[in-house]
């Protein structure tokens, strides 16, 4: 099986390929559009603001081989952190800029409820799973992941979220629908519970 990790100038792409290879997938990143075609499943990984990743998808000619091969084609998808907002309609960091669209909803900066605790969210907090049988299976009730963000994904459907975490509030760690899955936190380095997810993405069926 073939899977396309998209270098679009944000993600952190050796470790999600590490990721890949210890699962023994057939995992490659890949900077033309055009190879998406030859690809099974693509993910798009992310680390950095939403502007800046909006501008290097379009101007990389990403936007409309994603639409093809993704929404098109039917190929699954995964997101990871920055990959997962850039989802949505519209994100509000650095201004306010068009998303992907395929998801309808906005990326805002988080405002926990308590002064005291810290944005950007970083490090290990469990995320309670609301979708089992999909990117999540096996993995029970909640499980333990790795966050490095200050905005969250607030999608106007709230079916689509097949996870949830709290700091200082609830907010979106994952979403779900249809061949699209993505999350907030980084399955490449969320260890067991991160590779899990992976390994799920490479039999998935949607």
């Amino acid at each position: 099986m073939k899977v396309a990790v998209i270098d679009y100038g944000m993600g952190n792409l050796k470790s999600v390929i590490n990721a890949f290879d210890s699962v023994g997938a057939d995992a490659a990143i890949v900077d033309d559009p055009a190879r998406l075609a030859q690809a099974e499943r693509i993910v798009l990984p992310g680390v950095g603001a939403f502007a800046r990743g909006m501008q290097n998808l379009r101007e990389g000619g990403w936007c409309e081989a994603l639409e093809e091969q993704v929404r098109g084609r039917g190929k699954p998808f995964l997101g990871f952190c920055v990959g997962m907002q850039l989802l949505v309609g519209t994100g509000h960091e650095h201004g306010v800029n068009p998303g992907l669209g395929w998801i309808a909803g906005d990326c805002v900066r988080l405002t926990p409820s308590d002064p005291s605790l810290r944005v950007p969210h970083i490090g290990w907090n469990d995320a309670t799973i609301h979708k089992r049988d999909g990117v999540f299976r096996d993995l029970g009730e909640a499980a333990t992941f790795y966050f490095v963000h200050s905005y969250a994904v607030v999608p106007q459907d709230p079916s689509v979220v097949a996870a949830t975490c709290d700091h200082g509030g609830p907010f979106a760690a994952a979403v779900e629908v249809g061949n699209i899955a993505a999350t907030q936190f980084h399955p490449e380095k969320s260890q067991h519970a991160g590779l899990k997810i992976i390994e799920n993405f490479l039999s998935w069926r949607p």
